[in-house]
């Protein structure tokens, strides 16, 4: 699996969107008897966190370990750095399994394979992420080629399973049809220039040029923001499924 965000990984937690306080509540609303879950592919623990107030005990997982060190520290989070495909659960041990803007990342049949032996019967996998920003029609145009002519060819191959709002990744369970939840955010120019340089397809570009791109853009993308607080907007994606055994 590869690993895109090791490095500066304390801005991941400064300036990644997290999820909507509403979306954990229904999630607490499909699961009976929360007991455990897994937090798979972690980061910063922006989910486990979210998930520790409903469960008893809570499992992140994450292969970067730089990631996992900028996570709060619970005493229901149990964290630990292991892939997404191969870890040392025992069998039969999740009422829910949580993965987090990070499956298409994963090797889907051998991360299934986990889920099923590591789920109880009629478990849940939840898969959630978040699109590309919306803010204004203008601003959207200018974040738009720099996403594609500008960055296009630097974004990793598995960037598609975003675009296409995780509809076309595998997913070979009872899906359970879930509510449009709204993931919204106020944010001032510093925020957006520190999202965007969280973008893994940035730091390619600078890997490879020693320039940021970034720089290309941060002019037009000043001047039609302002000095004013945004509102960003964020679609949410989410596909829910039960794991029957």
């Amino acid at each position: 699996m590869k690993d895109n965000f090791s490095t500066a990984s304390d801005q991941y937690a400064l300036y990644r969107p997290t999820y909507p306080e509403a979306f954990f509540s229904y999630l607490n609303s499909l699961i009976p008897n929360p007991k455990t879950a897994w937090d798979c592919g972690t980061g910063n623990g922006q989910v486990a966190v979210k998930l520790s107030p409903f469960f008893e005990n809570v499992y992140a997982t994450d292969i970067s370990e730089a990631q996992i060190n900028q996570a709060p520290k619970l005493d229901n989070i149990h964290y630990s750095v292991q892939a997404a495909e191969q870890t040392d659960f025992p069998d039969n041990t999740f009422d829910l399994i949580v993965v987090a803007q990070a499956i298409h990342w994963f090797d889907f049949e051998k991360f299934y394979r986990e889920v099923n032996r590591t789920a109880k019967d009629n478990a849940l996998l939840v898969v959630i992420g978040y699109g590309r920003l919306e803010i204004s029609t203008e601003i959207d145009a200018l974040i738009s080629t720099f996403y594609e002519d500008i960055i296009g060819t630097y974004w990793d191959a598995e960037r598609r399973y975003i675009d296409e709002h995780y509809r076309t990744i595998p997913f070979p369970f009872e899906e359970i049809s879930a509510p449009h939840f709204n993931n919204s955010y106020e944010w001032n120019f510093d925020h957006l220039i520190g999202y965007l340089n969280t973008w893994s397809a940035v730091k390619h570009y600078i890997k490879t040029n020693n320039i940021n791109p970034l720089d290309l853009i941060a002019e037009d993308l000043k001047l039609a923001f302002g000095n004013q607080t945004r509102h960003v907007n964020f679609p949410l994606l989410l596909r829910i499924g039960k794991v029957v055994k």
